[in-house]
C-alpha cells in the first residue's frame, strides 16, 4: 500500500540558484522542477506553497498540501526536508519507533502530523496491514489491532512533541499512514495536550475502527476515496468496521465529487474496465498516492483560473453532498 513515487524532492529555478523563491497568496500553485536526490529514482513534483496560515487556503488548496506532506513523507529525513522547506514549512522533525513513522512539519502558522503509509519492503508494515483482529480503542469502542500498535508505538513521541504546542494542528496520511493519523487525531482528544486537531485529511484509507468508535471523536475528517482503490474496501465491513470521515470521490474520470450509491457503483464497474482495457486491475493501480494528487492538482488549478476571473472557490460541501 505504499507510493513509488516518493523519492525526490522538489525546488524551484530559483532555489536551485541560492534565491529567495518568489511569495505568492496563501495556497497559490507553484511552477516546481525536480531535483534529483538519488540517481535512478523517480523525482517527484510538489505545487503546493503555505505562504500563510493553511485555515486561509480554499479547500482544494488544502487538500493539495496534505496530499503532498503525505507523500513527502514516504522519503528519508533529507529529502523530506528539502521537500518541505519548499512547500513551506522549514521546521521538520522525523518521528521513528519500530518502523512506525511519522514527520512533524511546522512553519510561524501551522503544525502538520503526517503519518507515514506502508512501505512493501518494511515488515512492521506488512504485519500492522494483516493483522485485523479488532481490539478496545483508547477512546472508545474498537480498532484495528495492527494500525494501533503501530500508534502506540509512534503516540509517546508525538505527544511530547505537542507538549505546549499552540498552533493550528492538521493530520494527513495515505494507505497506512491515513488510518494512523485518524487514530493520532483521535487520541488529541484524551490526552494532557492542549493540541485539538483542525482537520483530518486522508487519501486511500483504510476502515480503522467499528460504528462505536467512529461516533466517538468527532472533528473535520475529509477521506478522499479513488473510484476502485481496494484499500478503502478493507477491513470488510461484516467484520464491524466503518469508515469515519465526509468521503470525497474521485470518479473514473478523475473528477472530483459526490455520487449516490448506485452511480458509484456504476462509475466504478466502467472503471474496472477501463482498467482492464489499459492491462491493469484498477482495484491496485487506483491505490497509489500520485494517482490521488493528480486529480486534486487538476482541480486546484482549474480553481486557481477562476478566482482569477472573480469566481468563487469550490467549498467542501460542493464535493461531498
Amino acid at each position: 500500500m505504499s507510493d513509488p513515487e516518493t523519492n525526490i524532492a522538489s525546488q524551484t529555478g530559483n532555489e536551485q540558484s541560492g534565491m529567495a523563491p518568489e511569495q505568492s497568496p496563501v495556497g497559490d500553485l507553484q511552477q516546481p522542477s525536480g531535483i534529483v536526490h538519488d540517481k535512478n529514482e523517480v523525482p517527484v513534483i510538489v505545487h503546493s506553497r503555505a505562504s500563510g496560515p493553511i485555515a486561509e487556503m480554499t479547500f482544494l488548496q488544502r487538500a493539495l498540501l496534505f496530499a503532498e506532506l503525505a507523500m513527502v513523507s514516504y522519503n528519508d529525513e533529507r529529502e523530506a526536508t528539502a521537500a518541505a522547506e519548499f512547500v513551506g514549512f522549514p521546521d521538520v522533525t522525523f518521528f521513528d519507533h519500530d518502523g512506525s513513522q511519522a514527520y512533524r512539519f511546522r512553519n510561524d502558522h501551522d503544525c502538520v502530523i503526517a503519518c507515514r503509509g506502508t512501505e512493501p519492503n518494511e515488515w512492521n508494515d506488512i504485519r500492522a496491514d494483516a493483522n485485523a483482529a479488532a481490539v478496545l480503542a483508547e477512546t472508545a469502542g474498537k480498532v484495528h489491532r495492527g494500525f494501533k500498535t503501530e500508534v502506540d508505538d509512534l503516540w509517546p513521541m508525538l505527544e511530547t512533541a505537542l507538549i505546549g504546542n499552540e498552533q493550528p494542528t492538521w493530520f494527513c496520511g495515505h494507505s497506512l499512514g491515513g488510518a494512523m493519523a485518524t487514530i493520532c487525531a483521535g487520541r488529541c482528544f484524551l490526552s494532557h495536550i492542549k493540541t485539538t486537531p483542525s482537520a483530518l485529511f486522508t487519501y486511500g484509507s483504510p476502515r480503522v475502527g467499528d460504528k462505536r468508535y467512529i461516533n466517538f471523536v468527532k472533528l473535520d475528517h475529509f477521506r478522499f476515496v479513488n473510484n476502485n482503490d481496494i484499500v478503502t474496501r478493507v477491513p470488510p465491513a461484516w467484520m464491524g468496521y466503518r469508515h469515519c470521515g465526509t468521503e470525497v470521490y474521485i470518479d473514473r474520470n478523475g473528477n472530483l465529487g459526490h455520487l449516490g450509491m448506485l452511480m458509484k457503483r456504476r462509475d466504478r464497474w466502467r472503471g474496472f474496465l477501463k482498467g482492464l482495457r489499459r492491462f491493469r486491475v484498477d482495484h491496485f493501480s487506483d491505490h497509489p498516492l500520485h494517482q490521488y494528487i493528480g486529480p486534486i492538482l487538476s482541480a486546484a488549478r482549474q480553481e486557481q483560473a477562476e478566482l482569477g476571473r472573480g469566481k468563487e472557490a469550490i467549498n467542501a460541501s460542493d464535493l461531498t453532498r
